[in-house]
């Protein structure tokens, strides 16, 4: 799935640190120049983080749109990024951020997929020690998200 809804491009990683805004807006921004959602897209995101929090666990969290702002994805990508300073998401400690826009119900199978690359600790601390964005990208493509 990944050669489908990640492209290198839309892989970054930060040693720094940013604002559960700033990363949302980033994500979205990603998803944005690779033609997968409209500028609306962020508000979307921010609609989702009020109603629920989009945090995770294992130090991901995965913003995304709701089911009422669906016409602002034009299709299905995914973006991450990775903070090595951290996120703080509503209290919570986040290291990765993964934008999610899934077209129809894309967004199932893709969220589906996330899970299961993020449940396991092992997996998240290679993800962690990931020196690139290259070998980031090699690293979530090999799990087939």
């Amino acid at each position: 799935m990944a050669r489908d809804v990640l492209s290198l491009g839309q892989v970054r990683i930060h040693s720094g640190s940013a604002t559960r805004e700033e990363a949302m807006k980033e994500a979205a921004d990603i998803l944005e120049a690779a033609g997968a959602v409209t500028s609306a897209y962020f508000d979307a995101m921010q609609q989702r983080e009020e109603t629920v929090s989009t945090y995770m666990g294992n130090e991901l969290a995965i913003p995304h749109g709701t089911n009422e702002t669906k016409h602002t994805i034009l299709g299905s990508a995914l973006s991450v990024v990775r903070y090595d300073g951290g996120v703080d998401w509503g209290g919570e400690p986040v290291t990765f951020v993964v934008g999610i826009a899934g077209k129809g119900d894309e967004h199932l199978e893709i969220l589906s997929q996330i899970a299961i690359l993020f449940s396991d600790e092992d997996e998240v601390e290679n993800l962690k020690r990931a020196e690139s964005p290259e070998e980031l990208y090699s690293l979530v493509a090999a799990a087939g998200v």
